[in-house]
């Protein structure tokens, strides 16, 4: 089994729009050994949501509680260490949640699962989304 990390997008998908995700995405997320949330997505959400950039009709906390719940998702604290092998990577993509994502598969041994086209350039394990 695999223990997978759910990029922003994807988690969003997952609860909101599952038809967006591929069937061997979804396969995967379901029957998977760990899913995990990490607390940079649920950061981005809730920026994204305050600047009016993603419509959540009751905010970020119910999603976060659906993911916990419906998904079985355990939510994955930002360390030091994750923020500086982010720093560390080629600046392929600039975006600082994407970086600490992939900085976090990196370094749990995790499967980042995203549909973003900017994460073929990294060393990271990959499950695409769509």
């Amino acid at each position: 089994m695999k223990r997978l990390l759910l990029d922003t997008h994807v988690w969003l998908w997952c609860l909101e729009r599952p038809e967006r995700l591929a069937e061997t995405a979804r396969s995967a997320i379901l029957g998977a050994e760990e899913v995990v949330l990490s607390v940079a997505s649920v950061w981005e959400a809730g920026i994204k949501h305050g600047l009016g950039k993603l419509t959540l009709e009751d905010g970020v906390r119910p999603l976060l509680d659906a993911a916990v719940r419906g998904l079985r998702a355990k939510v994955l604290p930002i360390t030091t260490e994750h923020v500086l092998e982010a720093a560390a990577l080629p600046l392929y993509h600039r975006d600082p949640f994407d970086r600490v994502l992939i900085a976090q598969a990196r370094l749990e041994s995790l499967i980042l699962v995203s549909a973003d086209p900017w994460f073929r350039g990294y060393d990271v394990p990959m499950l695409w989304a769509a």
